[in-house]
């Protein structure tokens, strides 16, 4: 394992990410872009530095990753997956998440161009829309906009399945889709969620 710190609103060091790890590693052929911004902010009120820090974070570092990755596996002839972290937001989103709503959308539509375009390299691209987790950075979002301690059993209990999703459920599909058991899958974009996308009751 290595840990490579970097700040993917700046081209920079996202740079370096794939050339370090390599040169830790060996050639990457797995690559899970989960990192993203979630703050809040509708079309009224959302500045355009926000804005261009989340088309950034959320959809350029993909971009640069996915490149340089593809760029070294096409260039030794070897197959290899990626996985983007999404959310059910790329969908259209909610109002107050104008410039994450976006963002995600393009990274959704990355997700399946680029699936197109590597397929003939065995490089397969494929992103998951997640729904409402429980991670460390929604406690912090809830408790910011003034909810009480105790929102996540509240929360839990309205789900159709009585929880929110879990770090761990992500972990394993996003492994699943890295594996070689997908190795049918490219271009899919998975609604992990307990709400089905247009349909209403």
């Amino acid at each position: 394992m290595h840990f490579f710190a970097a700040d993917l609103a700046d081209a920079e060091p996202v740079a370096r990410i794939v050339p370090e790890a390599e040169a830790k590693l060996g050639l990457v052929d797995g690559l899970i872009n989960a990192a993203g911004l979630t703050d809040r902010g509708s079309i009224l009120d959302t500045p355009v530095a926000l804005w261009d820090r989340f088309f950034a974070v959320n959809a350029r570092a993909p971009f640069q990753l996915t490149q340089a990755m593809a760029q070294r596996l096409n260039h030794a002839k070897r197959p290899g997956a990626i996985v983007n972290i999404i959310t059910m937001s790329s969908h259209g989103g909610q109002p107050f998440l104008t410039a994450y709503a976006a963002s995600k959308g393009a990274l959704a539509t990355l997700t399946k161009n680029t699936a197109l375009g590597l397929r003939p390299m065995r490089i397969r691209v494929n992103g998951i829309n997640l729904g409402w987790a429980d991670t460390p950075g929604e406690h912090v979002i809830q408790q910011r906009d003034g909810n009480p301690p105790d929102w996540l059993p509240k929360a839990e209990a309205a789900q159709p399945f009585g929880r929110l999703i879990k770090p761990a459920d992500v972990a394993g599909l996003a492994i699943y889709l890295l594996s070689d058991a997908a190795e049918m899958i490219t271009g899919a974009l998975v609604d992990f969620d307990q709400n089905v996308m247009g349909a209403y009751t």
